[in-house]
């Protein structure tokens, strides 16, 4: 799994952690068991603080995407990954439900408003 992360944008560095460990974790790429790096290994590879990639791992547990066993790490929590797809849909809905009420007050026709989709997709 490869995080990337940018410094630039709005979206903290812990949540850019966040964000994609949750991705793998729903798409399958980053299994049950599965073992992530050391707060310290990954604060190195990212080039960041150890506080930053603690603050990511503490979020993720809390919302029980991992588990940390004492001495040995951390690592990818058994999940009903159905249910979480079926969450980030909701979530996505959402989101498009408020950016379609938007690009209607803006005078944006569906076309447009599928085009500029389309390209931020590609980016």
């Amino acid at each position: 799994m490869d995080i990337l992360i940018r410094n630039t944008g709005d979206m903290p560095l812990y949540e850019q952690i966040v964000t994609q460990i949750k991705s793998a974790i729903v798409s399958g790429e980053l299994e049950p068991g599965a073992p992530l790096p050391s707060l310290r290994q990954l604060a190195r590879e990212l080039r960041i603080s150890v506080i930053t990639t603690r603050r990511a791992y503490e979020e993720l547990e809390r919302a029980g995407f991992l588990v940390t066993m004492a001495g040995k790490g951390c690592f990818v929590a058994p999940q009903n990954t159905e249910l979480l797809r079926e969450e980030q849909r909701k979530k996505l809905e959402e989101l498009l439900t408020e950016a379609i009420g938007a690009a209607r007050l803006a005078g944006v026709t569906c076309e447009e408003l599928c085009g500029a989709v389309r390209l931020l997709w590609d980016e």
